[in-house]
């Protein structure tokens, strides 16, 4: 007699609760979504780590690197390297950096490689990450492709 009156009660005051079946009708859909969304997902990390390092190499870096030389009529030196944009060096005429502020690292954790003159830019400087493998291969971030 009391759960004829309680489910008399819960009638009266509204209360409802989710079935088990609900539920894991609920998370089997949620399952569903997760499975058909998580592939397009996968291998996004490393696109963006290639766009991060493609960014640094076209627009920060050389940013700084182009100051460097309308400031001293020149690009630092592959000796002196990325450091010329942090720090005075000898060979810098008339300095007013730093034109960085910090030491650029590429999304991996490694320093960016300088060459000046550059060996496929022989204008100007190479510029370039090694990539996620960090030896010289096709995945290489570089300036001159």
């Amino acid at each position: 007699m009391k759960q004829a009156q309680r489910k008399e009660n819960r009638k009266r005051k509204g209360l409802k609760g989710f079935t088990l079946i609900e539920l894991m009708l609920v998370v089997i859909i949620i399952g569903a979504l997760v499975a058909m969304v998580m592939p397009r997902l996968t291998g996004r990390g490393e696109q963006a780590r290639e766009a991060a390092a493609r960014a640094d190499i076209s627009a920060n870096i050389a940013t700084g690197l182009k100051l460097y030389e309308l400031d001293n009529g020149s690009f630092p030196s592959t000796q002196e390297g990325l450091n010329a944009l942090l720090t005075n060096s000898a060979s810098a005429k008339n300095w007013k950096g730093p034109y960085l502020e910090k030491k650029p690292t590429d999304p991996w954790g490694r320093e960016y490689k300088y060459k000046c003159p550059g060996e496929h830019r022989t204008a100007d400087y190479d510029l370039y990450s090694l990539g996620k493998d960090g030896v010289d291969s096709a995945d290489d971030v570089t300036n001159w492709q």
